[in-house]
């Protein structure tokens, strides 16, 4: 009896894993009415990123209150206000994959929330560590499957087997 409950618990846990990878997270800017124009193409792992050493998302610039939307289906994880990030959302996605939300001037979405590209989970601001910049959404994608193909020698490197490029995806 217990070995048909391990084996019909594994088989559900392999189900969830499989299916989770399989799902495609057709990607949406995050930020209501940005455009290529709205960020610099050249962030993602920018060296020199203060206390963060490198930069692992981008920055989109939108005047304050511009509403953010999931970029892509998924449940929330965390909301919450805390260091650098300031306001941030944290949203699972498809393949595993973890969207991060941060410097929101308002958090609109609670943790277990299910969401999807019309979902408003938040509103761009200049939070956390933001504070002396413009308005704009730090938009960052972590995997929880690691790609070590991706490790190199940048400062850092070996994190961007964690670390995926917005832009890449958008």
């Amino acid at each position: 009896m217990i070995k048909k409950i391990l084996l019909y618990t594994l088989l559900a846990l392999v189900t969830i894993v499989v299916v989770g990878l399989l799902m495609p997270q057709n990607l949406q800017m995050p930020v209501v009415g940005a455009d290529d124009n709205s960020y610099n193409h050249e962030t993602f792992w920018y060296e020199g990123w203060g206390t963060s050493i490198v930069h692992k998302g981008i920055d989109v610039f939108a005047k304050r209150g511009t509403s953010v939307h999931s970029a892509t289906i998924g449940i929330v994880l965390l909301t919450a206000e805390y260091g650098k990030g300031g306001k941030f959302v944290i949203v699972l996605g498809p393949k595993w994959r973890l969207h991060y939300y941060a410097h929101l001037d308002e958090i609109r979405t609670k943790p277990f929330a299910l969401v999807d590209h019309n979902t408003e989970i938040g509103t761009v601001g200049n939070t956390g560590n933001a504070a002396t910049t413009p308005s704009h959404l730090h938009y960052g994608i972590g995997t929880l499957i690691p790609y070590p193909w991706r490790i190199d020698d940048a400062p850092l490197g070996h994190q961007k087997a964690f670390y995926l490029n917005p832009i890449d995806y958008l």
